[in-house]
């Protein structure tokens, strides 16, 4: 008896399955899941009208937590996790530098916004304090003119803007499924 190949997962099959395993958990100390924060973030860049690979970029800027288990209590982490990294190899295997490389940075971003912007600081909520720590702390000013540098910063303070507002109990947004189109138009060619 013959078995017919099997087709790989389509990118957006990998991620509908990622998020089907690992969604549905509280994203690390906030009103919200993984998989809300995730759309909440998307939601605001195309409120933002924020091009195509940023807005797949805020929607999946978090994937490195889905990919690799973390802790889900906030308080049991000790060191930074560093999902900017593993979500952003992920994502480079499947998608190009403009959706990869602002998730790259977004986690800096948040330490140069901290180091450059007094008010910012006090908008972060409690869980993004403690990972803040973990991750260095605010950049000094050899990293921030370093991170200045960077291709995709200003697209990562954009990510990182739309980060910290996708924390919202209860909002409305669009489905996961309503990104299906916009991920697969998006997605490379696997080699």
């Amino acid at each position: 008896m013959l078995h017919e190949a099997r087709q790989p997962l389509s990118v957006f099959e990998e991620v509908l399955a990622l998020f089907s395993r690992g969604g549905a958990e509280a994203y690390i100390g906030e009103p919200v899941s993984v998989k809300e924060h995730a759309l909440q973030s998307a939601f605001f860049a195309q409120q933002a009208r924020a091009t195509p690979a940023l807005v797949v970029a805020a929607l999946l800027h978090d994937v490195g937590h889905i990919v690799e288990d973390v802790p889900d209590n906030i308080d049991e982490w000790t060191e930074d996790a560093r999902h900017e990294e593993v979500g952003s190899r992920w994502l480079a295997q499947r998608f190009g530098p403009a959706v990869a490389e602002p998730v790259r940075l977004h986690v800096a971003a948040k330490r140069y916004l901290c180091a450059t912007n007094a008010a910012y600081f006090a908008k972060l909520s409690s869980a993004s304090v403690h990972t803040l720590q973990l991750q260095g702390g605010p950049m000094s000013p050899s990293e921030v003119a370093l991170f200045e540098k960077e291709t995709h910063f200003k697209d990562a303070l954009r990510v990182r803007v739309w980060d910290d507002r996708g924390k919202v109990a209860g909002l409305a947004t669009p489905s996961l499924e309503d990104y299906r189109s916009l991920v697969e138009s998006l997605q490379e060619t696997r080699r």
